[in-house]
């Protein structure tokens, strides 16, 4: 009796080996099920000072129209696994980030006009403040921990500032991207002409990281489109 049991713990510890093992290994590369989504992206909104509750309004609405147009709906139907998810974010100065949209998965047209809806609807729920890019950036690649798995990650920075409030954010951008998170920028030029190019040189970077400038709030909507159309088709399309 007592060799037949010492015989069923060594099994049965062999067979938790075994197991612990399997899910040691890395899966095959190039299979659907390697990852939950195709992507996984923060929306970073800005709410500093310079954006008033006009400019605020135009940014929630052109983002939820954008998330209802066919061509974002089509850009996620075309991925591997056909989902993404998505969670949004406002930020001011270091002390002020706030999730406002948690983590969603869109997977097709019904989710993405449900997800636009939300979007037109979110109130500003931050107390303006100063504008902190580069905590901004900290605080959402944190989030990637609590989303679902993702063959890409990406935070999508929309602003119409400078970094002028807590840590330097070249330094930021240089630890999140070593994280393999890609940042891509949509620079609203209405108080600094050439914030793109300040954006690209300082906040933006990863595999096929792009920066997108709106000449002001109003050109807003249609370069939040075409952004999201190209973070969700992938890097090498223009």
């Amino acid at each position: 009796m007592a060799a037949s049991s010492g015989f069923r713990n060594v099994a049965c510890w062999l067979l938790g080996l075994a197991v612990s093992f399997c899910f040691l290994m890395p899966l095959p590369a190039g299979h659907a099920d390697d990852y939950e989504v195709d992507l996984a992206l923060v929306l970073a909104i800005d709410c500093s000072f310079s954006v008033d509750s006009h400019e605020f309004a135009v940014q929630m609405r052109g983002l939820g129209q954008a998330f209802m147009n066919d061509a974002v709906k089509k850009a996620i139907a075309q991925g591997v696994r056909q989902r993404i998810a998505v969670i949004a974010v406002q930020w001011s100065d270091e002390r002020n980030q706030k999730i406002v949209v948690p983590w969603t998965i869109v997977s097709g047209g019904a989710d993405a006009d449900e997800l636009g809806q939300i979007f037109i609807n979110t109130p500003r729920q931050l107390t303006e403040g100063g504008t902190s890019l580069s905590t901004a950036l900290t605080f959402s690649a944190a989030l990637f921990a609590s989303g679902p798995s993702a063959e890409r990650l990406v935070i999508d920075v929309s602003t119409d500032g400078r970094n002028n409030s807590g840590p330097p954010v070249a330094q930021v951008r240089d630890h999140v991207l070593a994280k393999g998170i890609t940042i891509n920028g949509l620079t609203i030029l209405n108080e600094w002409p050439t914030l793109n190019t300040y954006i690209e040189s300082n906040v933006a970077g990863g595999p096929g990281h792009f920066v997108i400038p709106a000449n002001d709030y109003d050109a807003y909507g249609e370069a939040i489109l075409r952004k999201l159309v190209r973070e969700i088709t992938g890097p090498g399309i223009t």
